[in-house]
């Protein structure tokens, strides 16, 4: 039995929730309420990158909040979240770079989230980042480089790894 190549282990890197609300003001700030209270971290409002006169939004404007989590809390995070679409993800989510996005209609399906009137109801998007060791040379300040075609994440790869280590179903 040939030992499998440390350098191709697939990992978490992080999972990032997203409110896009449309308007700024108050329903920036329950929109962050809402993410807190999910993620137990803070969360930032994210800017409109360019005006849409139909829509009444400037550029520069806040539309949306989102939060990163990192490392257990985002194992702890996406079990949740993955509970809350019955651990079925469609195929058509995964992207061939080990990412995957899925949708979330109400936060309060999500287990450990109680309704709150103050919030109300608001759905949200989960977009999931895998890695392997030696990715970092994408982002690195010096030398930065393209990860190779064999080291890159495959789609079928990401859903095995989400099958195995968190129970999903590919529908």
């Amino acid at each position: 039995m040939a030992e499998e190549n440390t350098m191709k282990t697939i990992r978490l890197e992080k999972v990032v929730l997203n409110m896009g609300v449309g308007r700024s003001g108050e329903a920036i700030e329950v929109a962050k309420k809402a993410l807190d209270s999910i993620t137990n971290k803070k969360s930032c409002a994210r800017d409109a990158k360019t005006t849409q006169r139909d829509w009444g939004v400037r550029k520069g404007e806040p539309i949306g909040v989102a939060v990163t989590v990192r490392d257990e809390d985002a194992k702890q995070l996406l079990k949740r979240l993955l509970a809350a679409v019955g651990n079925r993800l469609k195929g058509r989510s995964f992207d061939n770079f080990g990412n995957v996005s899925f949708g979330i209609k109400e936060h309060i399906d999500i287990p450990g989230i109680k309704y709150d009137p103050q919030i109300g109801i608001l759905g949200l998007e989960a977009a999931v980042t895998l890695t392997r060791p030696g990715f970092s040379i994408r982002v690195r300040s010096r030398h930065k480089a393209s990860v190779g075609a064999k080291h890159r994440i495959s789609r079928e790869e990401a859903q095995q790894f989400l099958t195995r280590e968190f129970g999903v179903e590919i529908v």
